[in-house]
């Protein structure tokens, strides 16, 4: 019987896959959750109104208008955001959980608001198996980088593989206090259903509006048009913890809309469009 290592995000899978095959105690499969849970709407995502009100979220960021499906068919949100598999892969979890009483789960969460809110989501529904379900949180710990230099990781695919095999002793079962109040933390995100949700340390989730970066987004957008995939790079490398282009890029062509950014160019991927503060344009050949 092997482990089954959870994971959020497939930027983790390759290098925790490396890790695993390096160390036969830690064998296993990797099951990857991919719904970013810490931006977005949370209110009642136990529910089937809550997960169809996710969708609608998803392919707003998408910019796709959405159409009711025709009979028979899936909505088309279906394919835009891992809420729909998401949940399918813990049904199948659980059904395993139930069939094989021996069987462990680890998951692995870096320090990143990402990760905490994906565990606080899975703690809360598996009080069930206690004592068989570990975590691994990687919080502020120092890890060696490719040059042998020490830094700390605030995501699990910055991690070289060699080293998950010195973070799997960190390895622990989940309290029963930890299932309740862990349990009630998430209950807790899902009726504040802040836009974002940041991490404050810790497992500390901070909620912040929607328009949270839109200072941020205005005050690195100037007289010029310039590309918007730049404005959410200079953005993002101010953070640390970014938040994902996607979310970014969604709220740039709100601010468009808004007449508060001019565009040019076609509005859907952050490099198909440009931006610049309202007014008079300086042309400038050697602007991006």
């Amino acid at each position: 019987m092997g482990l089954i290592h959870i994971v959020f995000g497939q930027s983790s899978v390759p290098v925790l896959g490396e890790a695993i095959a390096m160390d036969e105690k830690m064998s296993g499969e990797i099951r990857c959750f991919e719904d970013d849970l810490s931006v977005g709407p949370l209110f009642i995502l136990d529910t089937k109104e809550g997960r169809a009100g996710r969708r609608l979220f998803w392919q707003q960021l998408a910019g796709i208008e959405p159409a009711a499906p025709a009979a028979g068919e899936e909505s088309a949100a279906e394919d835009l955001t891992g809420d729909p598999d998401d949940a399918d892969l813990f049904k199948s979890l659980k059904a395993q959980l139930k069939e094989d009483p021996e069987q462990e789960v680890w998951i692995w969460a870096g320090q990143n608001a990402r990760d905490v809110c994906g565990y606080y989501w899975l703690v809360s529904q598996l009080y069930d198996f206690a004592g068989r379900i570990h975590i691994i949180y990687l919080n502020n710990l120092p890890f060696l980088n490719e040059k042998g230099a020490v830094f700390y990781p605030t995501h699990l695919h910055q991690i070289l593989p060699k080293e998950f095999l010195k973070a799997k002793k960190l390895a622990r079962a989940i309290s029963l206090a930890e299932y309740e109040l862990d349990g009630d933390e998430w209950h807790r995100l899902m009726n504040e259903n802040a836009g974002i949700r940041l991490l404050e340390g810790g497992k500390k989730i901070k909620g912040e509006p929607t328009l949270f970066y839109d200072k941020e987004l205005l005050a690195q957008s100037g007289k010029e048009f310039v590309k918007a995939w730049r404005v959410v790079q200079q953005v993002t490398g101010k953070l640390k913890y970014p938040v994902m282009d996607q979310f970014l890029g969604w709220r740039l062509k709100e601010l468009i809309r808004e007449g508060k950014l001019e565009s040019r160019g076609d509005l859907k991927t952050i490099r198909d469009f440009e931006v610049k503060l309202p007014g008079e344009t300086i042309e400038n050949p050697t602007t991006v």
